[in-house]
């Protein structure tokens, strides 16, 4: 039948090792080195030039959207003696265009987000010899459109705000920034079909 345990224990010593065997741990990291030193340097070299990318392309937009602002404040800043002092732009300057903002905060937020994601677009846009005549005739109609928008700001500015002009403007900043999702589109496939060949 069957022994009762701790008559077991009693009888018998226990043979329990107090501690790793010498050079175990040696052992351990030969083999760990031997499995795994080329992953780490490439995972490594991923993260680090992907924080570059995003430090980069957090800069840029930030930059973009400080030029944004000050265009949209239209002052001259003036540095004197004591101090900075803001000074209106005068009005027999060209007149300032009128945005989306001007005329409603929520309005400036669709504008601010579509400006953020077109500029933050374009720093994603990756060129390569092949896809640099793409790039320009994207970059050509990316113009035409913002000669476009700068149009609508004028209708704005001198008629005031519509629904058919805001639409407008709308319209206009999603199609560019569709327009730079094609782009990116079509540069990943010319990528792609070069690695390929």
């Amino acid at each position: 039948m069957g022994q009762d345990i701790k008559d077991l224990l009693k009888n018998e010593p226990l043979h329990i090792q107090k501690g790793l065997p010498d050079g175990h741990e040696a052992r351990f990291l030969d083999r760990l080195e031997e499995a795994l030193p080329q992953t780490a340097v490439k995972e490594e070299t991923k993260q680090s030039s992907f924080s570059i990318y995003k430090i980069a392309a957090a800069v840029i937009l930030i930059l973009s959207l400080a030029g944004l602002i000050y265009q949209q404040l239209g002052k001259d800043i003036v540095e004197t003696g004591e101090g900075i002092v803001n000074t209106e732009v005068e009005a027999t300057e060209t007149p300032n265009l009128k945005s989306l903002g001007d005329v409603s905060p929520d309005l400036k937020k669709i504008e601010d987000y579509y400006m953020a994601s077109i500029n933050y677009e374009l720093t994603q846009v990756e060129v390569s010899e092949i896809g640099k005549q793409l790039f320009k005739s994207y970059m050509d109609k990316l113009t035409i459109l913002n000669n476009e928008h700068k149009v609508l700001q004028q209708e704005l500015t001198d008629i005031g705000p519509n629904e058919e002009t805001i639409n407008a403007m709308i319209d206009n900043l999603q199609f560019r920034l569709k327009l730079l999702y094609q782009l990116k589109e079509k540069l990943n496939e010319l990528k792609k079909s070069e690695n390929d060949v």
